[in-house]
């Protein structure tokens, strides 16, 4: 069984009402195309979309009876909620089966895509490779710290090739797949052992500030041929 939690907190503070105001041509905003992308994933059983907000409620409804809402309590909705408190809670309100963590900030990941998770999160699992899955963005270019090149050796090469640079990742927060066993043990959204799904152009995108925002209705809009 695959259950998504789609977390929708009230008070967003780099961008209010990121989840509900109008995107693009879209009136119910990332919430709306999000539930939208979810609805049409084959392998998907449950929707549950954890909210402390009315508006993000009524938008819900208004898209389908298959959304379950959990009403979540306002001690886990506050912008100093840390991320852990909420992994915590998610035995509370999924008992079984494995959760497809996602977020509305990732508009372009389409329901192709998670397929494509849910399907390579369970041949790694039979495979006994990975116990968990998470989608990133690989980056192979000249890094550097305050002290100075982080991911090549200046003494060896000042520039080198960035084909032969040490292949990093960055947790793009676009998708989790963990069974719900891997909560309980490790408190955590991944296991001992992700599988780190690589995630490339545009699906990659992640709002975090307003002018993401902004870039993203463009891209939308271009794709869309609005």
């Amino acid at each position: 069984m695959i259950t998504v939690f789609l977390p929708c907190r009230a008070g967003s503070v780099r961008i209010p009402d990121k989840n509900t105001k109008p995107f693009a041509n879209v009136e119910g905003g990332l919430l709306e195309l999000k539930i939208k992308q979810l609805l049409r994933i084959k392998s998907v059983d449950k929707i549950i979309l954890s909210t402390n907000d009315l508006k993000v409620i009524k938008i819900a409804e208004n898209i389908s009876n298959k959304v379950i809402i959990d009403n979540r309590p306002e001690e886990l909705a506050l912008s100093s909620t840390s991320t852990d408190s909420l992994i915590k809670y998610i035995p509370n309100i999924i008992s079984k089966g494995h959760i497809l963590w996602t977020h509305t900030t990732s508009p372009f990941l389409s329901n192709d895509i998670y397929e494509n998770a849910i399907s390579e999160y369970f041949k790694n699992l039979k495979l006994n490779l990975n116990d968990s899955l998470m989608t990133v963005n690989k980056i192979q270019t000249f890094l550097w710290d305050q002290q100075g090149s982080f991911n090549y050796d200046r003494s060896i090469e000042k520039w080198p090739r960035t084909q032969t640079l040490k292949k990093l990742y960055e947790v793009n927060s676009g998708i989790f797949i963990n069974s719900i066993d891997n909560y309980i043990k490790y408190e955590d959204r991944i296991g001992s052992s992700p599988y780190l799904m690589n995630v490339k152009g545009f699906s990659s995108f992640d709002i975090d500030w307003p002018e993401d925002f902004e870039l993203a209705e463009m891209i939308y809009r271009k794709i869309n041929n609005i």
